[in-house]
């Protein structure tokens, strides 16, 4: 457990500091990078036109469309006509079209997900012009979006920024410069950074092996500490290359931490910015404060569960004092197993040390449902941003169960918030329910599933949520390179990414616009552990109605039967 704990441990004051960085950089504050960057950015603004001058509501939202549109229409491009482009040692060819249409926008929304293997699926040009370019723009968009999102709903006033100007920030002032420390760390550690091509070796068997080389170690910097997931090989992060010892292990579990908890931290500091009278602020601790429980809960089942061991593989005979090391690496264990298994998911990351499929049914309940819940800390940006949806809602309940009127930051909530409160939280759940419908129920999706029975459902399940939830692990037992899971897969990641963001833009904006209001002796504290505790219980509560039949028939059915 100690090593755990330790993660823990070195997390809390790296969180509180980077969210302090990042409440500077969103608020335009000075920082040390200055002197160097804003030369950097003003070049950037000037050559491309930029003027920054603040948007409407509706132009930020049109801007960030048009501009993310127009990345996926490049990436698309690149990725059929790769075979004919320079850097392709390894002579790859062009991707297939609805291959490409999966990769492309799931590498813009930030998912990640990979019905491909990168080694041998891409050329170095893609892996660095489309993939890696794409982890950087797809992290800006969402943090870009949350942090207008943020200004306008703490704001007396309609504020709510230039898309570009925190896009271009974000990226010089925050992604870039942590990407390269830990790029720098995992060289260190013996990640390749190399356009060389792959090595044909002998191994101790007498047989000959490719050995994949190329750029991975920045693409994996980026692949964590932008929450994104996809790896350089496909066997991600289980590979020796992508993450070759334990402290790079370590290293990739903070960074895939750091900056979803940073825009927490940033938020309540956004909230007390008057005062100048705490660390983190109030307002953010209690939301820091619920989403850490939710991610303590599953950590806790998850390695638990795998400790136990899996009754099936005891009844042949093996024993499991080191508990369930099926699909695990023997220099991580359990204990870094389920803690990475758990921060990818809750961070929706989609990055993997170990292999999903092969958890205990109770082991791999745990990942799917924090990507059924979305909101235990999340991807850069969107995981708070969706966390707030489940604020503003305990909010309006509790409420109207102590006849109080429902006010949040000096805004009140009403009808109309509460109708776009409703339908944001409601179509995470309907893309995954009835995408996963549509696969059990087509001829085109059961191809597809290569499990009977509950464990062939829970991988439905899974791809689904990991889509919509824009995190893009798998339990990679599914025959994923079809028709059928390219386009729907592509589908639930682009209605998941986008569709949210536009409706909690707008919900912020109709909040800016309303009349300022004090607080007084009965409006309902916001800030105090009885809320972070309410607000867990909330979202717990509407994660159990909507998804509990369908783990129902799932993991749980997989768990009573390999236990009876």
């Amino acid at each position: 457990m100690w090593q755990i704990a330790i993660v823990l441990v070195i997390y809390i004051p790296l969180v509180i500091l980077a969210g302090h960085y990042l409440y500077h950089v969103t608020m335009q504050q000075k920082t040390l990078l200055d002197p160097v960057l804003n030369r950097v950015d003003h070049l950037i603004f000037k050559l491309s036109g930029i003027k920054q001058v603040d948007m409407t509501g509706k132009q930020y939202v049109l801007v960030l469309i048009l501009s993310n549109a127009f990345m996926v229409f490049i990436g698309y491009l690149l990725l059929r006509i790769q075979s004919a482009l320079f850097l392709n040692p390894n002579d790859i060819n062009n991707m297939e079209a609805t291959l490409s249409f999966n990769t492309i926008i799931s590498f813009m929304t930030n998912t990640n997900l990979q019905h491909y293997s990168g080694e041998s699926g891409l050329s170095y040009l893609s892996q660095m012009l489309v993939i890696t370019f794409m982890m950087f723009t797809s992290a800006a968009t969402g943090y870009a979006a949350c942090m207008a999102f943020c200004r306008r709903l703490v704001a007396k006033t309609d504020t709510l920024g230039n898309f570009y100007v925190d896009f271009v920030r974000v990226i010089t002032r925050i992604l870039i410069p942590f990407s390269i420390v830990v790029a720098i760390i995992l060289v260190s550690q013996g990640s390749p950074q190399t356009l060389s091509a792959n090595e044909t070796v002998q191994t101790i068997e007498g047989k000959m092996q490719d050995i994949a080389l190329g750029p991975i170690a920045s693409l994996e910097s980026i692949k964590h500490i932008g929450t994104n997931g996809g790896g350089f090989n496909g066997a991600n992060s289980t590979t020796p290359f992508e993450n070759p010892t334990v402290i790079s292990n370590i290293v990739e579990m903070l960074s895939m931490m750091l900056l979803p908890g940073a825009c927490v931290v940033a938020f309540g500091l956004m909230v007390a910015y008057r005062s100048k009278k705490t660390i983190v602020g109030k307002q953010g601790l209690a939301i820091l404060g619920a989403m850490s429980i939710l991610f303590l809960i599953g950590l806790v089942t998850c390695y638990v569960a795998e400790r136990s061991g899996n009754p099936i593989i005891s009844d042949l005979g093996i024993t499991q004092e080191l508990g369930s090391m099926e699909g695990k690496e023997m220099r991580f264990g359990v204990a870094q197993s389920a803690l990475f298994t758990v921060v990818t998911t809750a961070f929706t990351t989609g990055s993997v040390n170990n292999m999903h499929d092969t958890l205990t049914p109770i082991g791999g309940l745990v990942p799917m449902f924090n990507m059924m819940l979305n909101v235990v800390f999340g991807g850069k940006g969107v995981g708070l941003m969706n966390m707030m949806m489940y604020v503003l809602l305990t909010i309006f309940i509790a409420c109207l169960m102590i006849g109080r009127t429902p006010q949040f930051l000096g805004k009140k909530i009403e009808e109309k918030e509460m109708k776009l409160i409703a339908l944001c939280i409601l179509i995470h759940p309907a893309i995954i329910l009835l995408f996963s419908g549509l696969a059990v129920a087509t001829s085109a999706g059961i191809a597809g599933i290569t499990n009977p029975g509950a464990h062939g459902l829970s991988q439905v399940l899974y791809e689904f949520a990991s889509s919509s939830a824009n995190n893009g692990s798998g339990f990679e037992g599914l025959s994923d390179n079809s028709t059928f899971w390219n386009v729907t897969t592509g589908l639930a990641m682009f209605f998941g990414r986008y569709l949210t963001i536009i409706i909690q833009l707008a919900i912020a904006s109709l909040l800016a616009k309303k009349m300022w209001h004090s607080e007084s002796v009965g409006t309902l504290k916001t800030d105090n552990a009885m809320f972070t505790f309410l607000l867990v219980a909330i979202v717990l509560m509407i994660g159990a109605l909507t998804f509990l039949p369908a783990l129902a028939l799932g993991p749980i059915t997989e768990h009573l039967q390999i236990r009876s």
